[in-house]
């Protein structure tokens, strides 16, 4: 069985092993990372000898550390990548490289609407009749989307949203609520197949669903990095924030997995106030005093007009891992319009958690 997987902000790590009578047999760890000295890679292959095969990822980085000379350094690799490699092995999880991707990138869309698409395309990746796609979207209309689970009377002023002329939609995944605004923001989804992210842990798979927007980013000068659970920071505060969807495939069979980004390339900090129920709860693990302080825009950091910044993502994307232009077909256009409708603009589903 063969395993892959970059370390975020590190290098790949690649595993080569099998099973025998439920134990890890022959083990083999190989990467472009740098060890030192060359003995620990005999000793990383030898903690993971014998290994039960249902040893999840942090057992088997511990049974690595163990095993390490004293005085190993390691470069671009550490246990725990090795650990995840090794449990992707063994779950046959798939690579980027695996897939033909599909860029959508089209016009304005409704903020309901765009809900309505995130959930359909996904459904169309888990059911094998639509390659793994990065979705760009571009926003006909303010809005504030809040997460599947957040109470909207907690996180919207009604009376501060009409004044502003903003939607409120509720999205299908978890996390927290977002103001974007027409040409202020950069959102993006990603619909995989399940097999992608097999053998990451819900946290891991974040990180390494965002480890491609990270180098495209420092490839504009901005070092930024994954800040867990699901925010993409830099020294001078967040940019991004990441959810996540796993969706059933047909029958239950294995899935797809959504994916989907929102970055701050501008923002007006006082309408986002005037809008948002920011309580000093939520800020104070954060540590910063002012809510305005806790997104540092992309506009500044780049210098960049938006189009160049999407540009540039679209093309690092599409230099790693390939990628085709798409569009959404007429009938994928024609669900997410009735769903928008039915679901997304529904209050039944908008004020689900009142």
């Amino acid at each position: 069985m063969h395993g892959e997987y970059k370390v975020p902000g590190g290098k790949l790590v690649v595993v080569d092993v099998d099973v025998v009578d439920g134990a890890l047999r022959h083990a083999r760890v190989a990467g472009d990372f740098f060890l030192e000295p060359d003995e620990a890679l005999d000793a990383v292959n030898g903690a993971l000898e014998g290994a039960p095969a249902d040893t999840d990822a942090a057992g088997l980085a511990a049974r690595v550390e163990a095993a390490l000379p004293e005085g190993t350094v390691m470069y671009g690799l550490t246990a725990e990548g090795v650990g995840i490699a090794v449990r992707r092995a063994l779950a046959h999880a798939t690579d980027w490289t695996d897939y033909d991707w599909q860029l959508v990138h089209e016009g304005p869309q409704p903020p309901a609407l765009h809900m309505a698409l995130d959930e359909v395309l996904t459904a169309e990746v888990a059911a094998g009749r639509r390659p793994p796609t990065l979705r760009v979207w571009e926003w006909a209309s303010p809005a504030v989307i809040i997460g599947s689970f957040q109470s909207l009377r907690n996180e919207v002023d009604p009376e501060g949203a009409r004044r502003h002329g903003v939607d409120v939609v509720r999205r299908i995944s978890g996390g927290g609520a977002m103001f974007v605004e027409p040409g202020n923001t950069i959102t993006y989804s990603l619909s995989v197949p399940e097999a992608l992210v097999q053998g990451l842990s819900f946290q891991d798979s974040y990180a390494y669903l965002d480890d491609w927007v990270l180098g495209a980013l420092g490839d504009m000068g901005v070092r930024a990095w994954y800040q867990p659970l699901n925010d993409i920071a830099t020294d001078q505060g967040k940019i991004a924030g990441a959810a996540q969807k796993r969706i059933v495939g047909p029958d239950g069979a294995p899935g797809a997995v959504l994916h989907h980004v929102t970055m701050a390339y501008d923002i007006d900090a006082d309408k986002m106030l005037e809008v948002l129920r920011i309580g000093k709860e939520k800020l104070s693990d954060k540590g910063t005093r002012s809510a305005k302080k806790r997104v540092d825009p992309l506009r500044r950091q780049t210098g960049l007009p938006r189009e160049a910044v999407i540009g540039r993502m679209v093309d690092s994307f599409r230099a790693r891992y390939g990628l085709t232009q798409g569009k959404v077909t007429d009938g994928e256009l024609a669900r997410a319009q009735e769903l928008a409708r039915t679901k997304f603009t529904a209050p039944e589903w908008v004020a689900r958690v009142p």
